[in-house]
């Protein structure tokens, strides 16, 4: 598919994030007189997943109220849908899949950066049903990917070629919407495979299917869930999103140390409450979690290299043009990632 201009790839796309996120500005709330009015930012995910649970977290420990934020979390399935809300000004801050970033920045949309990673590789599976048993039985099959450009669909595709499947022709790639409803369109029989990652895969594991292809094994580089933002938005509202980055290093220290919390909040915001699946769940995710929210320019260098099969401008590109590590750099020079972690790693 040949390249479009940043505006044009995310016009359509953003005509209909707009009125999700800008409805959940207009709630925001406002502080009682004479109390210091907390400062607001707006943020975009794009997954109901464990590593995507840093700002639910923060939320319900008080961690938001603590450093004076009042941040609104909206839910945009799919990387490429929040990079279009993103572009249209209707977020500040996405925590996200990378590709739909990084694709943007290609096509000239420079203004993205990344400031912090929670997770470095893929943690997906392809599951199907007994009747599949092996990769090759994948030939000719319909495969649930989310949609086009998320993490679900790399992962497949780089799964797929390891096997020595083409993904372009070996097999249907549907666009099965989110994590839930691809599980749905699995367990219904719409797709007869599908790439899931916790807890879904947990959840389809336990409705009969299993695992043709185990992607933990395979820690595929990718940028799976990062912090990403606008070096306007540095610009003008900097220190700000400094706390908010200081509010998800605590965040990530409680989904690390605190496993019954943590499952308490995914129990609300996933309804997920099977302790079986939450376990199995949090025991596969929690190890590729990056404790200092470090980003890997090897995860970056992934999907460049992925981009560059289609958009040649991806060659020009290099890992550290998209990432601006300011508030790691402090966290550490200032001892706070120390403190929180107490030397560990």
């Amino acid at each position: 598919m040949a390249a479009k201009s940043s505006g044009s790839w995310a016009r359509t796309v953003a005509t209909h994030c707009s009125t999700a996120v800008l409805a959940a500005a207009a709630s925001l709330s406002l502080a009682p007189l004479g109390v210091p009015a907390a400062e607001k930012l707006i943020g975009i995910h794009s997954a109901r997943v464990l590593s995507q649970s840093l700002p639910w977290i923060a939320q319900e420990s008080g961690l938001f109220k603590k450093y004076n934020l009042d941040f609104q979390l909206v839910f945009i399935a799919s990387s490429p849908s929040v990079t279009a809300a993103m572009l249209g000004g209707d977020a500040e801050i996405g925590l996200t899949g990378g590709e739909g970033n990084i694709r943007a920045y290609v096509q000239g949309a420079t203004d993205f950066v990344f400031i912090g990673a929670v997770k470095n590789v893929l943690t997906h599976s392809i599951l199907a049903g007994p009747e599949i048993k092996r990769p090759e039985d994948l030939k000719g099959k319909k495969i649930g990917i989310n949609r086009i450009g998320s993490n679900p669909h790399y992962f497949a595709v780089q799964a797929l070629r390891q096997k020595g499947l083409d993904p372009t022709k070996d097999v249907q790639l549907i666009q099965s919407g989110g994590s839930p409803e691809t599980l749905a369109a699995l367990i219904s029989g719409n797709l007869q495979a599908a790439a899931l990652n916790p807890p879904a895969d947990t959840q389809a594991l336990a409705q009969g299917f299993h695992y043709v292809i185990y992607g933990p094994d395979q820690r595929v580089p990718y940028v799976a869930t990062a912090f990403v933002t606008r070096r306007q938005v540095l610009a003008k509202r900097g220190p700000i999103v400094g706390q908010f980055m200081r509010a998800m290093a605590e965040a990530g220290k409680i989904v690390h140390e605190d496993r019954e919390f943590t499952y308490k909040v995914l129990g609300k915001y996933l309804r997920v409450t099977d302790r079986k699946i939450l376990d199995a769940s949090y025991n596969t995710e929690v190890k590729a979690l990056e404790k200092r929210l470090e980003i890997r320019p090897e995860a970056f260098q992934g999907i460049l290299d992925e981009v560059a099969k289609v958009d040649p401008r991806a060659k020009q590109v290099k890992p550290e043009d998209l990432i601006d590590r300011r508030y790691l750099q402090e966290l550490e020079k200032s001892g706070f990632f120390d403190k929180l972690w107490e030397g560990k790693r």
